[in-house]
């Protein structure tokens, strides 16, 4: 008979709450913390300390013209549905449109990225497993003429996220704020 699984505590910080070791929780995703990403939208994790090992949950909202991130592929399958507003992804070179309810899988090695939309924020939940997700083998940004149109590229490839970044504000941590989510 397996054991109990004890329950993660939630501890309250100034931007919202954080839950510490290992166990289950309850939170709702208005209460945690978050963090404004300047020019790349606003985004939160579920996760706290330590980072959960095998999957990852990020909810994104993203201003029309956000980049969610950097066009880039990853060893590890990745997952997005749209839950409000519309977005435009970039796949492979490719651009697609998405609205309300419209679900993205993006299969190990597949370039992508999402971009805010529309006429106001988009709201993105991500789920990313993480086998590969630390150290080298992870993946890589590439650069690609649609990203690029959409700011949404490294300026030149690379497997360093410092590199990527390197133009873009370092996320604030913050407090939800109200309207962000539907």
């Amino acid at each position: 008979m397996a054991a109990m699984v004890p329950e993660a505590r939630l501890e309250e910080t100034e931007h919202g709450l954080a839950p510490k070791g290992e166990g289950w929780f309850v939170v709702n995703a208005r209460d945690v913390v978050w963090y404004d990403r300047g020019p790349r939208g606003k985004v939160m994790g579920f996760d706290g300390d330590p980072e959960f090992e095998q999957v990852g949950v990020n909810i994104f909202v993203l201003e029309p013209g956000n980049p969610m991130s950097m066009y880039h592929w990853e060893n590890d399958q990745e997952d997005f549905l749209v839950v409000q507003g519309e977005a435009l992804l970039i796949a492979e070179g490719e651009e697609r449109p998405l609205k309300q309810w419209d679900f993205v899988h993006c299969p190990p090695k597949m370039n992508h990225v999402i971009v805010g939309a529309g006429d106001g924020p988009c709201v993105v939940i991500a789920v990313g497993a993480r086998q590969h997700q630390d150290g080298a083998g992870w993946g890589g940004y590439t650069v690609d003429e649609a990203a690029v149109r959409h700011d949404a590229s490294a300026e030149r490839e690379t497997t360093d996220p410092h590199e990527a970044y390197a133009r873009f504000p370092a996320r604030r941590p913050t407090r939800y704020g109200d309207g962000w989510l539907p």
